[in-house]
């Protein structure tokens, strides 16, 4: 007896996160709860909000993906896709979820640091625009912040 599979593939805009090509079981969760994938599934589209998708493949452990928001379709019953903005895999929840974290961290980190360099670019194009307005009418500064907030 042939056991049937289906192919998983997950993409990102830039890069194909995973292909799997004999998955025999998958499962995820959209705003409607959990739910499973066999082969033969009907048709699906739904959308997916951060979560954690795990597969299996023909005799091998479970795999994870930890997706950052994304599209999933199941096609004819032998093909599921999702479309993430960003995707990461592991082998290991524990790990992947601490590898999630430490990403996340950096990122906010990042964030972070950029905001306060907009912040400073936007006060020095302010102190500029003072200076200019001040040397061009002969004003001083606190008389063309009045005139710029009437």
């Amino acid at each position: 007896m042939t056991r049937h599979t289906m192919s998983l593939i997950v993409t990102t805009p830039l890069q194909v996160v995973v292909s799997a090509d004999k998955v025999t079981s998958f499962r995820a969760a959209d705003d409607s709860g959990d739910f499973g994938i066999l082969p033969g599934h009907a048709n699906l589209l739904s959308v997916l909000k951060s979560c954690v998708v795990r597969w299996r493949e023909a005799g091998d452990d479970w795999r994870f993906c930890a997706l950052y928001g994304g599209v999933i379709t199941v096609e004819d019953g032998k093909t599921i896709r999702i479309a993430c903005r960003e995707g990461v895999v592991g082998a290991d929840l524990l790990a992947l979820e601490t590898e999630v974290e430490q990403k996340r961290a950096v990122e906010s980190q990042a964030a972070s640091t950029a905001r306060v360099s907009q912040a400073r670019l936007h006060a020095r194009a302010i102190r500029q625009i003072m200076r200019h307005l001040s040397t061009d009418h002969g004003m001083s500064v606190s008389s063309s912040m009045d005139e710029i907030f009437q």
